[in-house]
């Protein structure tokens, strides 16, 4: 849930928080990787390769 679509003051803060912590982690990876994460549609492709070494696609097809 995004921090705007949080129906309470507390929900808001909340999803604020978790927004801010993960772009910190975020910094945090890609130093130790010493360059920039993959965004959007690649990402999903980088993150679906790493678990197993085939691309969506590829599973989609089995």
């Amino acid at each position: 849930m995004g921090v705007n679509q949080a129906p309470t003051a507390k929900g808001k803060e909340a999803a604020a928080g978790l927004k801010q912590a993960a772009k910190k982690e975020e910094r945090k990876t890609e130093a130790r990787k010493g360059g920039d994460l993959a965004k959007g549609a690649k990402r999903f492709e980088e993150r679906s390769k790493s678990s197993d070494g085939r691309s969506a696609g590829d599973k989609q097809r089995d």
